[in-house]
């Protein structure tokens, strides 16, 4: 059996989600787990949650004859990796970071400010249709610039319009809720669901 299917059946079994697994050149295996979602429920991981996971993946891992120098198992982060289309519908309305597998082309761009090249994006993450059909996906986001500290801003201003990309998950090489610092918690969203501004990096 791979590994990584062991390490998600021993963490499922145990009541918790897999997130990522990794494996670095130095011999560690990083595992990351979360809570279950339940709709309404915020749940998170604490310390005995991941000492209760290390001790079961350690003789798991020892009765398989898996090879590595050191197990460590947390919890997700700020900038928690979004794997499945459970992940996705969890986490709607969030802020995240998308990495597409190629650039979205001559046809998506057309129309907009987008680079053909681009694969890069930072936007507020939307399910297009409703509940009874497929689920479909956009990230949506303005490229208005970050104000400063201090800097007056015309109320006369047009702000920049909204842009959005339709994508499928086949389609992504990696996704993640984006890494928004804010000591009150997660920003509060705003029309449509975007957050400020000034938390929505330019492509370089």
């Amino acid at each position: 059996m791979a590994i990584q299917e062991t390490i998600e059946q021993t963490v499922t079994g145990l009541g918790y989600e897999l997130v990522e697994v990794e494996r670095t050149s130095g011999g560690l295996l990083r595992v990351t787990i979360d809570m279950p979602h339940v709709p309404g429920l915020e749940q998170f991981v604490n310390a005995e949650d991941c000492e209760k996971v290390t001790r079961q993946l350690q003789f798991v891992l020892e009765v398989e004859g898996a090879e590595y120098a050191r197990l460590e198992v947390s919890s997700p982060g700020i900038d928690r990796l979004l794997r499945s289309e459970k992940d996705f519908e969890r986490f709607s309305g969030e802020l995240i970071d998308i990495t597409l597998k190629a650039p979205i082309g001559v046809a998506a761009s057309a129309g907009s400010t987008v680079s053909a090249s681009r694969k890069k994006f930072r936007g507020t993450l939307e399910r297009v249709g409703s509940k009874d059909t497929p689920a479909a996906w956009q990230i949506v986001w303005s490229d208005e610039p970050a104000v400063k500290p201090g800097q007056k801003v015309s109320k006369n201003r047009i702000p920049a319009p909204l842009q959005a990309l339709g994508f499928t998950l086949d389609e992504i090489h990696q996704a993640r809720l984006a890494a928004v610092v804010d000591f009150k918690g997660r920003k509060p969203k705003t029309a449509h669901g975007m957050t400020p501004a000034a938390d929505v990096p330019t492509e370089k």
